[in-house]
């Protein structure tokens, strides 16, 4: 099954939720993120700490380039990067850069968002609208993560109803304890499992050393759609 991962906003730990997912799968698993930014420049050209936590996950091995096609190094956002170097991000585009023979082939494979799921591409497009492409051809549903943080209730129903609307279904959803000092963060999950109508993938609670290995022990595959 092909899975999407979006969140309810930059840093709200798709890529510990991804990365523990793909360590939590059994089979042959496969990770990629099409479009990243924020990269740091090697010796074997542009790199993001997000695409290599996914290869480090994923037991197919393909080249960087098919895992991170689309990267930029300044930490903005991505359409502003594309548009400073003179490049054209589209939708199409990014469904054609996805090794999607590979990610079809898996058990288990799936395509990290960056941002939420409105990010702009530029021209009116958005990543939203490449999942939307790749759902009218594949079966593909999408895991949402919800950064637990003031205001998080808002932005998971927000992006819930936003899914929704676009014709696609939520297969699940993690918790993820992005800011350590919440108030009554036992009340905003419980409130969060009465508004959210996808199933509940576990609590990934704030970790001061996160791993793919750590967060897998608090969430399941077993309820996903």
């Amino acid at each position: 099954m092909l899975y999407f991962v979006t969140g309810t906003d930059t840093d709200s730990g798709k890529t510990l939720v991804s990365s523990a997912l793909l360590h939590a799968a059994n089979g042959s698993t496969i990770g990629v993120k099409p479009i990243a930014s924020g990269c740091e420049q090697t010796s074997q050209g542009l790199r993001n700490s997000d695409a290599l936590a996914l290869i480090a996950q994923s037991s197919i091995k393909l080249e960087y380039s098919q895992i991170n096609p689309v990267s930029f190094e300044p930490a903005i956002a991505p359409h502003i990067a594309a548009n400073a170097q003179g490049v054209k991000l589209t939708a199409q585009g990014v469904v054609e850069s996805l090794p999607l023979a590979a990610l079809l082939s898996a058990d288990f494979s799936l395509i990290e968002g960056a941002g939420g799921w409105r990010l702009p591409l530029g021209n009116g497009e958005f990543l939203s609208d490449s999942v939307k492409r790749l759902h009218s051809n594949n079966e593909l549903g999408v895991i949402l993560v919800v950064g637990m943080k003031l205001g998080c209730l808002n932005h998971a129903l927000l992006t819930q109803e936003a899914v929704v609307a676009d014709g696609l279904k939520i297969a699940g959803w993690v918790a993820n304890q992005v800011d350590p000092n919440m108030s009554n963060q036992q009340e905003n999950l419980a409130s969060l499992q009465q508004i959210m109508s996808a199933p509940f993938l576990g609590y990934i609670p704030h970790l001061s050393q996160p791993s793919a290995a750590q967060a897998a022990k608090f969430i399941t595959l077993t309820n996903l759609l």
